[in-house]
């Protein structure tokens, strides 16, 4: 018989739960009609999080993904009127990346999609369950996560 894994029960559920989040997140994108996909939304997220706007380079590094990713998702972006691309006051060589008008209006209904989506998932538990899962979480993004340390959250 074998010998039961409580971490990697943990990690399962971890996972579960991770991607129930993700198809619950696209259907309220799905529902707002906004035209994003989550890979956008979270650009345009920590696109929000920068002082100034960002060079690609920047925006991928705090991705965590490759340039050339950064590049086809600012594309379609810009495509839809989210973001612009601008050349570098100081060295216009370098091109950063800002929200638009319509990127802010973006920004403020993906925000709306993803307090329903939280809404739904979280139903289920009472307020102190909430808390209790909030800090269990605090516990375990502040471990993992060095960048947030710098100021950019996604």
């Amino acid at each position: 018989m074998a010998t039961p894994d409580p971490d990697g029960l943990l990690a399962e559920q971890l996972l579960r739960l991770t991607r129930r989040l993700h198809r619950v997140q696209k259907s309220q994108l799905e529902r707002h009609a906004l035209g994003i996909t989550p890979a956008q939304s979270r650009l345009l997220r920590t696109l929000a999080h920068f002082a100034e706007p960002p060079r690609m380079a920047d925006l991928a590094a705090a991705l965590e993904v490759v340039p050339r990713a950064v590049t086809t998702l600012v594309d379609a972006l810009e495509a839809g009127g989210k973001v612009r691309r601008a050349p570098d006051p100081a060295n216009r060589r370098v091109i950063r990346v800002e929200l638009t008008d319509e990127g802010h209006t973006a920004l403020r209904e993906l925000h709306r999609a993803r307090r329903a989506a939280a809404a739904e998932i979280l139903a289920p538990l009472t307020d102190g369950q909430r808390e209790s899962l909030g800090a269990l979480l605090d516990t375990l993004v502040g471990a993992a996560v060095p960048e947030q340390k710098q100021g950019v959250r996604c």
